[in-house]
């Protein structure tokens, strides 16, 4: 398990769900590994229980990346993961009509501005040894319509795009610096504990929630991780502004397709 020795690697948003689930991962492989995120009681205990570094980060601060890149001045892989869906802060509504101007930048703020930081912080952390693997989660979201988190949907897109501004800019230099993006579909993280619950119909309400999906089932935070382990790693030398959809094969077909 040492596809990621000698790899430094910086995933930001690490201290719960697909960050951690990243962070555990390639610290498994052999990689040393900066956990940022913003929750410094959450990364600090993350970190700890995982067995590496914990550097505080809000991905929206371009002060907070500064500081970052003075204490990584160097690394090979960074993972933008960090995100919002915008729920979190606000109820809505989330609709191309009815939301507010406020939440679609707080959305965008998180999603895409820290994603455009980070991959500027990247660059300026690989190009000295002109090679390193830029990996954005990006998100199911991102290539379909979602009427009701038109923001998270926006950014996400904004997201799959601008990797492939980075991943062709970082060829036209000269540099073996790739960028890729995730998108990963329901994945069963914390997020999803409201709506799943602890009840005795909690069986039901999971199956419910992927009835669309064709594997009838939610995806890991450890399969979205042995994606990015891959890209990280020297295997996928040739793989850069490529996408992968981690969705159970959602995006294969439709709900209407014939069984």
């Amino acid at each position: 398990m040492t596809r990621l020795a000698g790899k430094t690697c910086v995933v930001t948003g690490g201290a719960r769900g697909i960050g951690k689930a990243i962070c555990a991962a390639f610290a498994a492989e052999g990689g040393d590994v900066v956990l940022t995120d913003i929750d410094r009681a959450g990364g600090t205990a993350t970190a700890a229980e995982i067995g590496c570094r914990f550097l505080p980060l809000d991905v929206r601060s371009e002060a907070d990346w500064t500081a970052l890149a003075a204490a990584v001045p160097i690394a090979d892989v960074v993972v933008n993961n960090a995100g919002i869906t915008g729920f979190e802060e606000s109820p809505g509504p989330h609709d191309p009509e009815h939301a507010s101007l406020a939440d679609w930048r707080a959305v965008h703020a998180t999603n895409l501005d820290g994603t455009f930081l980070g991959c500027r912080f990247a660059i300026g952390a690989m190009k000295g040894r002109r090679a390193g693997a830029i990996i954005n989660i990006s998100s199911r979201s991102g290539l379909v319509g979602i009427p009701g988190a038109a923001a998270y949907a926006s950014s996400k897109a904004a997201v799959r795009n601008h990797t492939k501004s980075v991943a062709l800019y970082c060829a036209q230099q000269g540099w073996q610096i790739r960028c890729n993006s995730i998108h990963p579909a329901a994945i069963l993280t914390e997020m999803w504990e409201p709506m799943l619950g602890d009840g005795p119909d909690r069986a039901e309400r999971m199956a419910a929630f992927v009835a669309d999906t064709p594997l009838k089932r939610f995806g890991l935070p450890q399969e979205v991780a042995a994606i990015a382990v891959m890209l990280a790693s020297d295997e996928a030398g040739y793989v850069t502004g490529a996408e992968f959809n981690i969705d159970g094969g959602l995006l294969a077909g439709s709900a209407a397709s014939p069984g």
